[in-house]
């Protein structure tokens, strides 16, 4: 065990994770020329795409260091806030984090925000500048920042370059040296911590785990502590490249576990595995359960896939602990499902996901947070509005309370006035400002959680030209005055665009849905009113012209009145087709809501 060691790589999104871990695995010929490609531990076509980590990847490297063999295991995190929850599993799993700074872009606030994370489990922190051969790379500067934030001695820092291979030898000595071998003894009963799951639909569900005590065989009676099922180990092992079956695996060390589970809900990250026969008596602890920020339901285009949808979601689910979900039924889109996400980016992934991996087209309606409504009748009861249909009715509603967050945002000295008028804007609240340096200015503020949830994010990067880096942690709820605005199409109310509004932005943002959505539905034959109403009382209204077919184009010449006998004939018509007919809303229409500032 003396030779085993376990770390994982923080940093803020695009600082260099992936490139390095790349070096780190070409370096201790982990994998072979032929299998060399760029962002190697990224699986997923998606994350080559974007060129961001999604999920956390785990792989063991063989090292040799003056003379002795070490084992290392390196598991890659995401950089992105929406993904904190899979940095928080691989931390979970480590004694050693190599913190990436980029050179030329400094500390950010996520590099900060998993630092926190990273110092709050004790791991082992090695500074690493990255990036240093770009020309507009600033290494003393930089350097000066780090040593600020981790009080550490300049030399500690290693000066490296994912795209060159630079400083990767030193990376590997440092890891040997600075970071502890695991705790723990074999001869214990076996306590094992779930860090992540995959579905394989040829084996079923693949359980990768850190062993903290004992160890676990091939065929093996195991146990998982929070479901209380039993198993048999029907494959055990490390995780290369690709899996190596060993014939056992012993404390300190990473691997992967086939059991046969078929059920997706059978396999709980942050679980204790242990051996049946002589179970540990310790739950292993430090896992928190996933708080989603942000909910939107997602519908199935056809009713008929809804079977089809939840299973697709179920196995989404164990590659993706953080998704949340419950079903729910909505009057214009049929049954579907209540989704908890971390994030807008988050939400676009899986909706994403969902059409490649499984083929399933799906609807999203509006993201919205989730509330805490009290009543005139029970002012102690709390009523939970994840739905703005949820919400009861305004004369029986005594108080609404939102969640707030506490938004840090570093920025440039030149972009301040701009990000703190947005997010006043977005109602929030500045409590503090600290100029990092002459430069680098950090802003906190408190904002609700709703405003950040649409285009927050969007917008902060382009009023400061891509430069602000923002991170957030939820403080709590506070009361706030909030209707619910529902929009009506041909006189229906479609609840799955209704929206829980602050009553100063209800009125502008109501006549801003309804010109969007005025450019977004199609015409059809007759007139189509869009109206934004909050309770009875309509605030904006917009129609749809319809599409005119000229009857009286046979009639030329003569009387006046046969012109108008056909016209209202066809008046007539219209009237009727109104009634019966029924808007067609496109899928854009659902998300236009979320673009109103374009």
């Amino acid at each position: 065990m003396k030779n085993i060691r376990n770390f994982c790589i923080i940093a803020h999104i695009d600082h260099g994770k992936s490139t390095l871990a790349d070096r780190l695995l070409e370096f201790t010929n982990t994998i072979t020329d032929r299998e060399k490609q760029d962002q190697l531990l990224d699986s997923m076509d998606l994350e080559r795409e974007r060129g961001i980590t999604i999920k956390s990847h785990a792989i063991q490297m063989d090292y040799e260091n003056n003379g002795e063999d070490y084992i290392l295991n390196l598991i890659d995190t995401p950089g992105h806030v929406d993904f904190s929850y899979e940095v928080s599993r691989s931390i979970a799993a480590c004694e050693g984090a190599l913190l990436i700074v980029d050179a030329a872009q400094s500390i950010q606030a996520q590099t900060i925000s998993n630092l926190y994370l990273a110092l709050e489990n004790d791991l082992e922190i090695i500074p690493i500048l990255n990036k240093i051969d770009l020309p507009s790379a600033n290494p003393e500067e930089v350097t000066d920042d780090i040593v600020d934030l981790l009080g550490c001695d300049p030399d500690e820092i290693i000066h490296a370059s994912g795209k060159t291979g630079q400083g990767v030898g030193d990376i590997l000595k440092a890891i040997i040296e600075r970071v502890p071998a695991p705790k723990g003894d074999v001869n214990e009963p076996l306590q094992a911590l779930i860090f992540d799951s995959v579905y394989n639909s040829y084996r079923g569900v693949e359980t990768y785990f850190r062993i903290l005590n004992g160890e676990i065989k091939k065929g093996q009676r195991i146990k998982f502590m929070a479901t209380n099922n039993e198993y048999f180990a029907d494959e055990v092992g490390t995780l290369k490249l690709n899996q190596e079956p060993k014939k056992s695996v012993k404390a300190g060390d990473v691997g992967y576990l086939i059991t046969g589970i078929k059920t997706a809900s059978e396999v709980k990250v942050g679980d204790t595995i242990t051996d049946a026969d002589n179970p540990t008596q310790n739950n292993i602890d430090g896992f928190e359960d996933v708080k989603p920020m942000v909910f939107a339901g997602i519908y199935p285009v056809d009713t008929d896939d809804y079977e089809e949808l939840r299973s697709s979601m179920e196995k989404l689910q164990l590659n993706d602990a953080s998704l949340v979900f419950i079903p729910e039924s909505s009057a214009a889109l049929g049954f579907g499902f209540r989704c908890g996400f971390l994030g807008m980016l988050h939400l676009e992934i899986i909706q994403e996901r969902l059409e490649r991996e499984f083929d399933m087209t799906v609807i999203t309606t509006v993201p919205n947070v989730s509330y805490h409504a009290y009543t005139h009748k029970h002012p102690d009861k709390t009523i939970l509005v994840n739905n703005p249909s949820d919400l009861p009715e305004p004369s029986t509603l005594n108080r609404v309370e939102e969640p707030f967050i506490k938004a840090s945002i570093i920025t440039k000295s030149d972009y301040v006035g701009s990000v703190m008028s947005l997010c006043i804007e977005k109602r929030g609240e500045l409590t503090n400002q600290t100029y990092l340096t002459t430069e680098r200015v950090e802003l906190n503020f408190d904002m609700p959680l709703s405003e950040i949830v649409f285009d927050f994010y969007d917008r902060l990067k382009t009023v400061s030209k891509g430069y602000a880096s923002f991170d957030y942690h939820p403080i709590g709820l506070r009361t706030s005055k909030l209707v619910r605005v529902d929009i009506l199409l041909n006189g229906q109310p479609v609840d799955a665009l209704s929206a829980l509004l602050h009553t100063d932005n209800a009125y502008s943002i109501g006549k801003k849905i309804c010109e969007k959505l005025r450019k977004l539905i199609p015409r059809q034959q007759f007139d189509i009113p869009i109206q934004a109403a909050i309770g009875a009382k309509i605030i904006s209204r917009e129609t749809i012209k319809a599409l005119r077919k000229d009857v009286t184009a046979k009639c030329y010449g003569g009387d006046i009145s046969r012109k108008r006998k056909l016209l209202e004939k066809q008046k007539k018509g219209k009237k009727r087709m109104r009634q019966v007919g029924n808007v067609e809303i496109p899928q854009e229409a659902f998300m236009a809501v979320l673009k109103l500032n374009d």
